[in-house]
């Protein structure tokens, strides 16, 4: 999961990047709106973390032009405290969620995981697959109650195909979503990265859909 903090206190963003990481996201920062602009009208992210005071191109006038244009990225505004007026404006300009500052990491972090369920529909920290189940708030996984470790390149992979276990992922989807902008993106990776979590997970729970991708399956009784 890619998330981009987009705040021009290079101390904030430096410990809203910290957290994230330790969360599990692949994250990039810009600090002011010309450079928030083009990175997201140039990659993928799922979740954005917006602070409205910034320079060159404020953060309202940013989030009401990805919106016109079509970008339903979940957006975590942050608001200066007791600027109720931020809030509505934020909310009303397309904003999913809002924090005031000052404001504790837990409840930035938790809020953004909450935005990227709604976003692919599940309702829970727990995503669940048969008998592998994933938590998103403690970075775990288990199966049949029996931990798992991963590695945070693995981690991200699972985490991505688990939100959107409905559908096919493109190899070249998953790239896009488990690295950084400034990473050497091999797409080739990913196999590398498919084949290690069968391996450890130790059941088929992801297929190969030939020419398309990767989908999360619960495996049929007798597989293994």
């Amino acid at each position: 999961m890619r998330v981009l903090i987009i705040e021009d206190e290079v101390v904030l963003a430096r410990q809203l990047a910290n957290a994230a990481t330790k969360s599990g996201y692949a994250v990039e920062c810009a600090e002011d709106g010309e450079q928030a602009d083009f990175l997201v009208n140039s990659e993928q992210y799922d979740a954005v973390i917006l602070d409205l005071g910034l320079p060159k191109i404020d953060g309202l006038t940013l989030l009401r032009r990805w919106r016109e244009a079509g970008i339903a990225t979940p957006v975590l505004v942050l608001t200066a405290r007791g600027s109720w007026h931020e809030k509505v404006q934020g909310i009303d300009g397309g904003a999913d969620d809002y924090v005031s500052k000052p404001f504790r990491m837990e409840e930035v972090m938790a809020r953004i995981r909450a935005l990227i369920r709604r976003s692919s529909g599940s309702a829970h920290s727990e995503m669940k697959c048969g008998n592998l189940v994933l938590d998103a708030r403690s970075s775990r996984v288990s199966v049949a109650g029996v931990p798992v470790k991963l590695t945070s390149h693995e981690f991200r992979v699972l985490s991505y195909l688990m939100h959107h276990h409905q559908r096919v992922v493109s190899r070249t989807e998953l790239t896009e979503h488990i690295y950084a902008q400034d990473f050497d993106r091999d797409s080739n990776t990913v196999e590398v990265f498919i084949t290690r979590l069968r391996r450890k997970l130790g059941t088929p729970f992801i297929e190969t859909v030939r020419g398309l991708g990767y989908r999360m399956s619960e495996p049929s009784e007798g597989s293994g």
